[in-house]
């Protein structure tokens, strides 16, 4: 398998900072990751991640600065 490939399925994460990310579905998903139960081709998942997820900054970050 091969992440550039069409057919390829992925599945969004997040992790312990609510941070995304995609994975691809034939792999185990990292430690310190979770699945969050959306999976799809990568521009599904994109695009679910893009809905989503709009401060990029890590959530200990946006707690420390009370935003």
């Amino acid at each position: 398998m091969n992440f550039d490939q069409a057919d390829t399925q992925f599945q969004v994460v997040v992790n312990a900072e609510r941070q995304y990310s995609i994975w691809p579905e034939y792999k185990p998903v990292p430690a310190g990751w979770q699945e969050i139960g959306i999976c799809g081709d990568r521009q599904t998942c994109l695009a679910h991640i893009s809905g989503i997820w709009s401060d990029m900054r890590p959530s200990s970050l946006r707690e420390a600065m009370g935003k």
